[in-house]
């Protein structure tokens, strides 16, 4: 018996499945990923060791950049603007409320208290200032 001999080919990678699963995880990642819609407001805040504090869903979020540039809930304003908006909200309601603000660390020392005399006489009672954690050795050597 003369068995033929097929003649082999050499061994080729398949491309298809790979551009499959190639164009698969690009769909989910264009699909996960959220893309914000206006520049974020770029604060350098001071080192604090204080205790962090719950967020609230009924607060005021102003940011004060090292520039001077006032924003509230990450929309620009001005002093006087965020003066009105506070007086819309009414003393009762910014009793119960937060004023969490987030100044950047070189800011001038004088446009953070406008800022802060703005809430205060607008009926504020909590005032929250934004700060990022300090490591001190203690937690390092904790490995926390």
């Amino acid at each position: 018996m003369g068995f033929r001999r097929k003649d082999s080919e050499s061994p080729r990678v398949e491309l298809t499945p790979m551009i499959d699963v190639v164009f698969l995880l690009l769909i989910f990642f264009m699909i996960s990923t959220t893309f914000i819609e206006r520049p974020g407001v770029n604060i350098d805040l001071p080192e604090g060791g204080a205790q962090q504090v719950a967020t609230e869903k009924k607060e005021v979020e102003v940011y004060l950049t090292e520039e001077g540039d006032l924003y509230l809930q990450r929309e620009a304003i001005t002093l006087s603007e965020l003066n009105e908006h506070l007086v819309g909200l009414g003393v009762e309601t910014t009793r119960e409320m937060t004023f969490l603000l987030m100044a950047d660390k070189s800011a001038r020392h004088g446009w953070v208290i406008e800022v802060m005399e703005i809430a205060r006489r607008n009926g504020f009672v909590r005032l929250a200032i934004a700060t990022d954690k300090t490591i001190d050795e203690k937690t390092i050597r904790q490995g926390e």
